[in-house]
């Protein structure tokens, strides 16, 4: 199966990627239909297992990227597009996808934070973010979260589409 996803899953995560950095949105006429195909596919490819395998991939990925969208970290079309990729590749490989992601958003962060001077102010944030929500606090420093006219916005789908196209590599 992963074969058969690997040109649809670099197309659709190179478009994504095109859109992110163009406009900071991922559009649902992108990811809805591939998200359904890729549904389509598995089942046609595996039968009942590939319906499972693609439910699984989705599901782990909207609950993964879920958790980071209802923090206020990550936008919806970031949420979308890691469920459609694992609609098409399923739990596993998106298990890796995901890993491989994070490491490259980190990154790239890092990289937007130094060429864009304010990485004293990302580590400051993150921090916040991380031991603060423990504590509730991240609640009261709504400048934490994507809502924010002050916060600083990084488009994703570049890492999804790193992290996605290396499992493809590593598998």
């Amino acid at each position: 199966m992963h074969s058969i996803a690997w040109w649809p899953t670099l197309i659709a995560v190179g478009v994504a990627t095109i859109t992110d950095l163009r406009s900071r949105r991922i559009p649902n006429w992108l990811v809805f239909p591939f998200l359904l195909v890729g549904i389509g596919v598995s089942t046609w490819m595996n039968g009942w297992s590939g319906l499972i395998s693609s439910a699984e991939g989705l599901g782990l990925g909207l609950l993964l990227f879920g958790i980071l969208a209802v923090m206020g970290g990550m936008g919806m079309g970031d949420v979308k597009l890691c469920a459609a990729v694992g609609a098409w590749i399923g739990p596993h490989q998106l298990f890796l996808a995901l890993v491989l992601t994070g490491i490259a958003g980190g990154v790239m962060a890092i990289g937007w934070a130094v060429v864009g001077g304010f990485i004293g102010e990302l580590f400051t944030g993150s921090s916040n973010l991380v031991f603060g929500f423990w504590k509730k606090e991240t609640r009261e420093k709504s400048d934490l979260t994507l809502s924010s006219p002050r916060a600083r916005k990084m488009p994703y789908a570049p890492a999804i589409a790193l992290g996605t196209l290396l499992s493809f590599l590593a598998k």
